[in-house]
């Protein structure tokens, strides 16, 4: 079972808290698509006061994952094809730019975390672990934008991509997803630890658009999920 969200909020401020539980809960279904976001509801579930929830929100909102309707409130949106789209675009320019750098820079110590990243998703796989595996899924990307010296690029794509990540999520309980997955993540790794820039790029190239290959099956499974054309 989850841990309430209150247990889950991190950040440095009572806005980041209530940012980091709020996208999480959206990002993972547990607040629904089309459910209506009552602050005062939602300040008691972090254990904020409201000021932070309306921030967060704002922010969520340009995030396209909650819509603020004058009058009516606010409320989760479904997810909408075309910000996945725009999501992966960004995504892809910045992350594939950023592996690039990384298999020419990286380090012995670098391609050990990356490792010990790999065989924590195994353990993840072989456990049946579909958020762990999300969470270390998140942590490789993360430390590959880290060995490029672009964090930036990691912060961009993280702020952008709340469609995309909702997508991902749909589609990581398939247990033979998540292997799939790990074989990816193991052939960009091997080229980053050969210095193999090119190698580096077209893997990861090809990893991230699996997700976008995947939509169709995803909405067919999850039509609950998707705004109607």
């Amino acid at each position: 079972m989850r841990p309430p969200i209150r247990e889950r909020s991190n950040g440095t401020s009572a806005r980041d808290q209530a940012y980091a539980a709020l996208r999480h809960a959206i990002v993972g279904a547990e607040l629904e698509p089309g459910r209506r976001l009552s602050e005062n509801q939602l300040a008691e579930l972090i254990g904020v006061s409201r000021t932070p929830v309306r921030d967060a929100l704002a922010r969520l909102r340009d995030e396209r994952l909650v819509a603020i309707v004058p009058q009516l409130g606010t409320f989760v949106t479904f997810i909408d094809e075309a910000a996945v789209a725009d999501a992966y675009f960004v995504r892809e320019a910045l992350e594939v730019s950023a592996v690039r750098i990384a298999a020419e820079k990286a380090t012995v110590e670098g391609v050990v975390a990356l490792t010990a990243n790999l065989d924590a998703q195994q353990r993840a796989v072989d456990a049946d672990d579909a958020e762990a595996f999300a969470r270390l899924d998140d942590d490789l990307h993360h430390l590959l934008c880290d060995l490029s010296g672009r964090e930036v690029a990691w912060r961009l794509s993280e702020r952008t991509r709340g469609q995309l990540d909702r997508v991902r999520l749909l589609s990581l309980p398939e247990a033979g997803y998540r292997g799939q997955m790990l074989v990816e993540h193991r052939a960009v790794v091997e080229a980053v630890a050969a210095h193999d820039a090119d190698g580096a790029e077209a893997r990861l190239r090809h990893h991230l658009r699996m997700v976008l290959s995947q939509l169709p099956a995803i909405r067919a499974a999850h039509p609950e999920f998707f705004q109607e054309d």
